[in-house]
């Protein structure tokens, strides 16, 4: 259950928190995703057996990944590029790598995602005072408790897993000619290497 409240929420993520692109609609169909996820997590995690709790994830996971919110907008994957080498090498859930990534990606292209990060900060956690940098951080701050709220873990170091895996994920993607990847080309091995030392 965790996994799928928390993997249908960054599939949302990676094709919402990109760069504007005036596709408003697209970004409150994503929004209303996001906003049902956090409300309908504690009910699922606490007892599948609630059918109404569980139609309304399945709904949401299917509108998460059907095409439909990415209409008119950029997307972006790079969480998933580089959450897909942690499940390669170390048998990680995909949803736990995401949850890893996801925060590092934030901090290391805040001011790349600055606008969208400021939209969702207002819109899905109701963060409107502060600085633009106090409520971004306040945002990834709510983001991490919502995947702890259901025991998914946001680190490295809660897997066991240090600096050493890092070095191998960027040789990894260099060897691939991963060198740019996700919205506008903004991951590069570089900055891959500054994500997952975010996380440690």
């Amino acid at each position: 259950m965790a996994n799928g409240i928390v993997d249908a929420y960054i599939h949302v993520i990676e094709q919402y928190l990109t760069v504007p692109s005036g596709a408003p609609l697209s970004d409150r169909f994503a929004e209303s995703i996001l906003l049902t996820l956090i409300e309908t997590a504690p009910a699922v995690y606490a007892n599948p057996a609630d059918y109404d709790a569980m139609s309304n994830l399945m709904w949401c996971a299917t509108m998460a990944l059907n095409g439909l919110i990415g209409t008119g907008t950029p997307s972006d994957w790079s969480v998933h590029t580089i959450g897909h080498e942690l499940t390669a090498l170390h048998g990680i859930d995909h949803a736990r790598t995401l949850a890893i990534v996801l925060p590092g990606v934030w901090h290391v292209l805040k001011a790349e995602k600055r606008e969208k990060l400021l939209q969702y900060a207002q819109r899905i956690w109701g963060i409107s005072e502060g600085t633009d940098d106090e409520r971004i951080e306040a945002a990834i701050e709510k983001t991490v408790a919502f995947f702890e709220s259901v025991d998914i873990k946001t680190r490295l170091s809660d897997y066991n897993l240090g600096s050493e895996t890092i070095d191998t994920i960027v040789t990894r993607l260099e060897k691939r000619g991963w060198t740019a990847f996700g919205d506008r080309g903004l991951v590069t091995l570089e900055k891959t290497r500054l994500i997952l030392e975010d996380r440690l």
